[in-house]
């Protein structure tokens, strides 16, 4: 039977850095994962450069950056591990960075990079802690038992574990081709921790039918555009690049949108968000000599434009021939589109999962269910960022507010 303080099931980025902060804690830490390579959505991130955190997260209003049952759940994690104290972590292993648009912090080089650094910091150092490591490993079952002290006895596919405390960080249902697995969930239902539904998140959305018709033939095109929905104060708009797919819509402003959207909810386009395009139709139609099409080159791809006016004749004529009535309602078509996906691409390309342990469940200052000496961090809570950096520093202040916790409660073996 091999013992330890403390053990954490995944070896990716929450695991990885409790592993190494609770070491340095003085605690003895085993790290279990069935995958063979180490920390692989870090690896993919970013286009392999990891777009590790994001400078603009407001701590003290997680709402605005995060989704799930109760978003102000993150706030105590996020305020005590903030993206500043990840950045000097970073900056102190003389990794280059640099910030893209909207806060996106990414490495100049390579997400290898962060991956080592990680590595680095659950190196044993003058702490007396220690990180081990067993990959890849299989997780079969594990037992909770109270005699003659707390502790969880784990069966792997490298022998028995005893630990005081079992930190599961095994992530979503997000890219199974990386080693995405309920697991996580399926340890919550086994000590009565509740689970909000899951779905694909940061993900492409699929549409078809009639109204999508005439642009399925679009597949590459992208442009600017504001992405919504809901209505009133429920409203949320994403301005970023839309990209049409041979399955329906993507690119960073539909990622954003489907951590909001689901079944049956219609999510509207505005095409032109910077532009206000009835009063300058109405204006072109006393002066120009072109048709109506030619006239939305101006902001518009061609191939997009004719998707729209090719089957409606009264957007076919002169500009001097259109009427304002159908000038109104192209106006109102262009900056209001109105669609109904039918799904998403699914898991397979969803960067994230909505949902999962319920927060309800979980200690905001420590991340302990409410089952002694059982731990969730990072993506398996019901706690989901924007694209952007905001869930790999979920995964940091998740995981650094559970490793505080393990030192203050678990008394050594």
């Amino acid at each position: 039977m091999f013992k330890t303080d403390v053990v954490i099931l995944g070896a990716g980025a929450a695991g990885l850095f409790c592993a190494g902060v609770a070491q340095q804690q003085g605690l003895k830490v085993l790290v279990i994962d069935h995958y063979p390579k180490l920390a692989e959505k870090v690896r993919i991130s970013g286009g392999g450069r990891s777009n590790f955190t994001n400078a603009q997260i407001d701590p003290q209003m997680p709402h605005r950056h995060y989704v799930g049952q109760n978003p102000q759940f993150a706030r105590s994690a996020l305020s005590r591990y903030t993206a500043q104290h990840f950045v000097d972590l970073v900056k102190s292993h003389n990794i280059a960075f640099h910030e893209k648009h909207l806060g996106q912090l990414f490495c100049d080089r390579s997400a290898e990079d962060l991956i080592q650094m990680l590595l680095k910091e659950c190196e044993t150092g003058a702490s007396c802690g220690e990180v081990q490591r067993w990959q890849p490993c299989e997780f079969h079952s594990v037992a909770y038992s109270d005699a003659p002290h707390s502790h969880y006895t784990l069966q792997t596919s490298m022998g028995s574990v005893e630990c005081q405390a079992l930190v599961v960080a095994s992530g979503g249902l997000s890219i199974p081709a990386i080693g995405a697995t309920g697991i996580g969930y399926t340890l919550a239902q086994q000590f009565s921790i509740r689970l909000t539904p899951t779905q694909p998140a940061l993900v492409p959305l699929t549409l078809g039918g009639p109204e999508w018709a005439p642009f399925d033939a679009l597949s590459g095109l992208s442009l600017k555009a504001s992405v919504s929905h809901g209505v009133a104060k429920k409203k949320i708009t994403f301005d970023d690049d839309l990209l049409i797919t041979h399955k329906g819509i993507s690119g960073p402003a539909t990622l954003q949108i489907s951590n909001y959207w689901h079944a049956g909810d219609r999510i509207q386009i505005d095409l032109l968000p910077e532009v206000d395009l009835l009063p300058q139709l109405i204006a072109l139609k006393q002066q120009s000599k072109k048709t109506l099409s030619n006239e939305l080159t101006t902001w518009l791809p061609n191939r997009l434009i004719h998707a729209w006016t090719d089957h409606n004749p009264l957007w076919q004529k002169s500009m001097a021939d259109t009427s304002q009535k159908a000038l109104e309602s192209l106006a109102l078509a262009l900056k209001q589109w109105s669609l109904l996906p039918s799904g998403t691409e699914g898991y397979k390309k969803a960067e994230v999962t909505v949902g999962g342990v319920d927060t309800r469940d979980l200690s905001q200052q420590t991340m302990e269910s409410k089952k002694k000496g059982l731990y969730f961090i990072g993506e398996v809570v019901d706690i989901t960022g924007w694209l952007g950096g905001y869930n790999f520093q979920w995964a940091w202040s998740s995981a650094h507010a559970c490793a505080m916790g393990l030192a203050n409660q678990i008394k050594r073996l």
